[in-house]
């Protein structure tokens, strides 16, 4: 015969083990210390860009470097708001475009509109999984926690999960 304090705890294990089920299909942003390009080869990744797609800087900079495309990405001559895609080794990287030049600053309804395109584009690819920094918040001086507010606010109920990177 179990004890009332066995029983209670094969409970609190089963409501555990509902509770994991129940999340694993969720979206979610976790942040790591770390190297973005260590990330697993089966994540997509994501930064912003200007529409010129210059690249001359920061992360951006890097992308560039490491995946080049920057023809590919202004012949989808995509606008600010809108997402371009460059798929390398069988793996997406978006390219959120934010603002029209290299120099110009991004604004939230701007970097807003381009996350939804990217969710879109993660949707109907069966992406669920990105990694990225914290978009606009390194050269383009967006703050990161409201532009992690407005990541929950797009991708709720996706699935889709994002490791942030940060230095």
């Amino acid at each position: 015969m179990e004890t009332d304090a066995a029983l209670t705890a094969q409970a609190v294990v089963a409501k555990t083990e509902e509770s994991v089920e129940l999340k694993s299909g969720e979206f979610s942003i976790s942040e790591v210390q770390g190297d973005l390009f260590s990330c697993p080869a089966n994540q997509a990744l994501a930064h912003c860009i200007s529409a010129d797609c210059r690249m001359g800087a920061g992360i951006a900079k890097m992308f560039k470097a490491t995946f080049s495309g920057t023809q590919e990405l202004l012949n989808q001559a995509k606008k600010v708001g809108e997402v371009a895609v460059l798929e390398r080794n069988g793996r997406f990287i978006y390219y959120l475009v934010t603002k029209e030049r290299a120099f110009h600053k991004p604004t939230y309804p701007d970097l807003e509109n381009s996350l939804r395109a990217m969710k879109q584009h993660c949707e109907s690819h069966g992406v669920t999984a990105v990694s990225m920094p914290r978009i606009g918040c390194g050269l383009d001086k967006l703050q990161w926690d409201k532009v992690k507010w407005m990541m929950e606010k797009v991708f709720r109920g996706s699935g889709i999960k994002f490791t942030v990177y940060y230095l």
